[in-house]
């Protein structure tokens, strides 16, 4: 099955509100993290070739839970909850941080994360934490400098060499594009990323 095909037949699994629910460990995900409103839903949609597939809303942190959507027997994406802007109790906050931390931590059919970063505010003080955390557990990362079409080409060019020079400071493997979901930039580069994590 070719991979076009494949991110083209994602369907929605289940949801989990905390680590005791997540599904058994079978295969490779990959999962899909990002500040409320940094586009993260657009990005799962435009990759899947499907608009409705993960929920966008005007209003930041609708992700409550990880949401699983299976490619195959063996493939998955996951959607984590936006974190940052999410008008939520402190204490439900921190149990999502703590549930966070230990999916990326335990979770061993995880092969990579997709971060997603609105172009316009990069590298916020959220993003560090889960890129620290993903080098703790020396996870892959693949950076998505979303809503690339709201700032010029010449100015997308110098923020994506920013951050590809702060990631070189930073433990573990660590990559950056540009995209955006409105002008269909940058789709094929993340997929190319995807297949290689998914083995497809």
């Amino acid at each position: 099955m070719s991979s076009k095909n494949i991110y083209q037949q994602a369907t929605y699994w289940l949801s989990a509100h905390n680590i005791s629910q997540l599904p058994e460990e079978k295969g490779f995900e990959v999962a899909f993290a990002g500040r409320s409103n940094s586009g993260k839903s657009s990005a799962i949609n435009v990759i899947t070739g499907q608009r409705k597939l993960a929920r966008t809303s005007k209003t930041p942190g609708r992700t409550q839970q990880i949401i699983f959507f299976r490619l195959d027997e063996d493939r998955c994406l996951v959607d984590l909850p936006g974190y940052g802007f999410a008008k939520v109790p402190i204490s439900v906050k921190k149990q999502w941080q703590e549930t966070l931390e230990r999916y990326l931590h335990t979770r061993q059919s995880l092969r990579g994360l997709v971060l997603m970063m609105d172009i316009r505010h990069p590298l916020t003080p959220f993003d560090e934490k889960m890129l620290d955390w993903c080098a703790v557990s020396n996870m892959q990362v693949h950076i998505l400098l979303t809503k690339a079409d709201k700032i010029s080409h010449g100015k997308g060019n110098v923020v994506l060499e920013q951050v590809r020079q702060h990631l070189a400071t930073l433990k573990g493997e660590m990559s950056v594009q540009l995209f955006s979901a409105f002008k269909r930039v940058g789709i094929e580069e993340a997929k190319m990323r995807l297949n290689g994590w998914l083995e497809i």
